[in-house]
């Protein structure tokens, strides 16, 4: 077989040398536009798992690596003259020029027949013209390959929103160094390296990375190089220590070329060509396929696990049967690199709003940024830095008055939260949940254990499904309700047996279906109409929730708007006397609130409708009126969906400027969802996936949030809150499958004297059935 490499990076150079080694007999080709001394980049980011995968696939090339990996285990967070150290993260860098050195010399040794300085613009006609068999894309971000079959490979591509410049300096760092600076337009970030284990000449990586309207402010696009050479030196002055910074190697002043980060996604990465009678296989990998911030240091690491598999699939596959090989190589490292691809979002999402985490203190900042990608969380974070985290757990405890001298560990997620005049126990919430098994909107016995057991399972806020303010702003018929007094005895039934069996708080979320109500329960068919049994929908616009399936909701009326406002009300004072703890307003999901506040859902050209400000103006009326009626000393919150994850909806921008005016009318806390607003919405899921919006808020807007979605340890719950992102963690599912779910995490993370006291010889034999499996995993 005859392969043709398109790219002499990394993964070309690593690919060719594994194939060639294992299959000789195959003839490879590499062609590169530049020369084999040519390097762009300063220096490659390998953790011990990486070099570990490298030493798996050639143990040559791991031994020729060895003596040139400069290795450190500890992190510097400066700002300004603030400085946190944080150890226990081992990695290694190299010099990208030492790592293509290696990589060239094995693969000459091996027979890979190069074509140096060969721009190819058309890699198909090269590529059928020399017969070969498969084409592999390994040139980058700009590769010809995807450009010419784009069509097939389907690229998507987004521009980051800061600038950045990698550039070099001579100061040899003992550890890896993120430097913020406060300039008069905002802050400025250094991610810092030393990857050249000599100490002579440029042996430190500097990127540079500021928001785009610190750049624009700043006059960096029209400054030459020289002058934005001597201002970034005089920025990090303290940082560099009088050593220089360097834009091309050999020490030169270079030019200083600022980008935005280019974030690409290929939908396939394999395809095939018929072109002159010959069938050509062609497959993508690392940048040409798609590309993962530089913050989390993968590029070159996910290019060459994109090869490795490659190279496992191809060795592994019949040649006459290319497809198959491609296909399975594409199936999975896809859905590999998906893992990579959220890490990076969130890590570059960071960066980009890095000035907002400059208000948190600097122990919590720097722990921010040290879980900012997901990958490292609390109980990881431990291992490595025991002394950081402990620190941490201790700001956090005086936060919430804890008393913790003599104490080595405090659970973030455990800490007391107090809101107004209501104390909960601990920050995890279970979250509002549909049960649909209301008759009449009376919750009875089923509700009755279904709340109770889980109030009693550890959480300290348990918190209703949304309960509706009249029978006509009902889901479904088997919905709850707070619009009569015997509904009012039923709540009140539940509120105490609460109160009196465990150490919970319950609040009560009221809501108004809007546009998707009057339907069947969930399981007799999602979203079905209960057709001549239905009730008439209103929304903030008309609408249809699900085309060709919901029934259409009219245009809710002023004079409507005001009943509804008094519903709310009535509602709200029957909440105080069920006794309720806690009231939420339900203005997310597509609900009537929530269509006033998404521009994709209310179109009206009246006072309530155009601008984010006229889109809040009546739920903030009817926020305003429940806030009248209900207890000073008892908060109230607002749960909101902070993206509509569709074009032209709802955004965390806005989201963060509702919160704000919530905020000012007197609200306590933002309940942070997404989503459920339009039926054409399109959410990137993922572990945590809405805590960012629950983050923004809290440092944008200046309220307390509480953060939901995918939340599924106990682990997880603490990085949030030690990390500022939230204040509170609503858990749904889980505590669906298990009502003990909080006191289960308690337990396998060692945390005693939680349990109900009847529970205590349950407690003692789970633990130790977890110890029994620790020491016999």
């Amino acid at each position: 077989m005859k392969i043709l490499i398109n790219g002499g990076g990394p993964a070309g150079l690593f690919g060719a040398l594994l194939l060639k080694k294992r299959c000789p007999a195959w003839e490879f080709h590499l062609t590169e536009r530049h020369a084999a001394q040519d390097t762009f980049g300063w220096g490659v980011v390998l953790s011990e798992d990486a070099l570990e995968a490298i030493g798996d696939q050639d143990a040559d090339l791991a031994a020729a690596l060895a003596p040139l990996l400069h290795h450190w285990d500890t992190i510097e967070i400066r700002r300004n003259t603030e400085v946190v150290r944080s150890s226990g993260h081992d990695f290694y860098a190299i010099s990208r020029y030492q790592l293509l050195q290696q990589l060239q010399d094995l693969c000459e040794s091996a027979g890979v027949i190069f074509h140096w300085q060969q721009a190819v613009t058309d890699p198909v006609q090269m590529a059928i013209s020399m017969q070969a068999d498969l084409l592999i894309g390994a040139d980058g971000l700009y590769s010809a390959v995807r450009q010419q079959l784009q069509s097939a490979f389907q690229p998507r591509q987004t521009q980051g929103k800061t600038r950045f410049v990698w550039l070099g300096t001579s100061l040899p760092l003992d550890s890896f160094l993120f430097s913020f600076v406060e300039t008069e337009h905002g802050w400025i970030q250094a991610h810092a390296y030393r990857h050249h284990k000599n100490g002579d000449g440029v042996c430190a990586t500097w990127i540079v990375e500021m928001p785009e309207i610190v750049w624009e402010q700043g006059g960096w696009a029209s400054m030459q190089t020289e002058e934005s050479l001597n201002r970034l030196e005089a920025l990090f002055a303290r940082d560099l220590q009088g050593h220089s910074l360097y834009a091309q190697h050999q020490q030169q002043r270079g030019s200083v070329q600022w980008m935005q980060f280019p974030q690409l996604f290929c939908q396939r990465w394999q395809t095939e060509v018929q072109a002159d009678g010959r069938l050509l296989s062609v497959v993508l990998v690392g940048d040409a396929a798609h590309t993962a911030h530089f913050s989390i240091g993968s590029g070159t690491r996910l290019a060459m696990d994109d090869m490795a598999e490659l190279v496992l699939q191809l060795c592994a596959s019949d040649p006459r049967n290319l497809s198959s090989a491609l296909q399975q190589y594409e199936k999975i490292r896809q859905t590999g690199f998906l893992r990579y691809q959220s890490a990076a979002r969130n890590s570059m999402n960071w960066f980009e709003h890095a000035g907002r985490y400059q208000r948190l203190p600097m122990w919590q900042m720097a722990y921010s940024l040290l879980t900012r990608s997901q990958r490292i969380q609390h109980d990881n974070l431990a291992l490595r830095d025991p002394a950081l985290v402990t620190t941490v757990e201790q700001q956090i405890a005086l936060q919430s008055e804890i008393e913790c001298s003599g104490v080595s560990r405090i659970s973030p997620a455990l800490t007391p939260f107090r809101l107004r005049e209501l104390h909960l126990k601990n920050r995890i919430v279970v979250s509002p949940m549909a049960q649909y098994q209301a008759q009449n909107g009376i919750a009875g016995d089923y509700h009755l254990m279904h709340y109770l057991s889980r109030a009693m399972g550890g959480a300290g806020l348990m918190m209703t499904e949304m309960t509706a303010v009249s029978a006509d702003a009902r889901i479904t018929p088997a919905c709850t309700g707070l619009y009569n007094d015997e509904q009012l005895a039923a709540w009140r039934r539940i509120t105490d047996a609460v109160h009196r069996h465990s150490d919970a708080r319950i609040g009560i979320q009221l809501g108004h279906a809007g546009a998707k109500g009057a339907c069947h329960v969930p399981w007799e068919g999602e979203d079905l109409p209960l057709g001549e049994d239905g009730w008439p929908l209103i929304a903030a616009s008309e609408t249809v929730w699900r085309k060709g399936v919901s029934v259409k909701a009219e245009q809710i009326t002023f004079s409507q708007m005001q009943l509804v406002k008094q519903a709310f009300v009535e509602a709200a004072q029957r909440a105080v006397c069920a006794g309720f703890d806690w009231l939420e307003l339900h203005c997310a999901h597509g609900y009537l609130l929530s269509g006033f506040l998404s521009p994709l859902t209310n179109h009206r050209d009246d006072g309530y409708g155009g601008s984010t400000e006229a889109r809040c103006r009546f739920p903030l009326e009817v926020f305003a009126a429940v806030r009248a009626v209900w207890p000073a000393h008892l908060p109230v919150s607002v749960r909101i969906s902070a993206h509509d994850w569709l074009e032209g909806g709802m955004t965390p921008e806005m989201a963060t400027e509702i919160a704000l005016r919530f905020r000012e009318a007197g609200a306590d806390l933002i309940d942070c969802s997404s989503g459920q607003v339009h039926s054409d919405q399109q959410p990137v899921y993922g572990r945590m996936y809405q805590t960012p919006f629950a983050d923004q808020i809290r440092q944008e807007a200046g309220i307390a949030t509480m953060a939901v979605g995918a939340i599924t340890s106990l682990d997880q719950v603490n990085t949030i809150i030690a990390a500022g992102r939230a204040d509170l963690c609503a858990i749904g599912r889980p505590h669906l499958v298990n009502p003990n779910w909080t006191l289960h995490q308690l337990a396998q993370a060692g945390i005693t004297g939680q349990w109900p006291l009847s529970w205590q010889a349950g407690e003692r034999q789970l633990r130790q059935q977890l110890q029994t499996s620790k020491e016999n995993p």
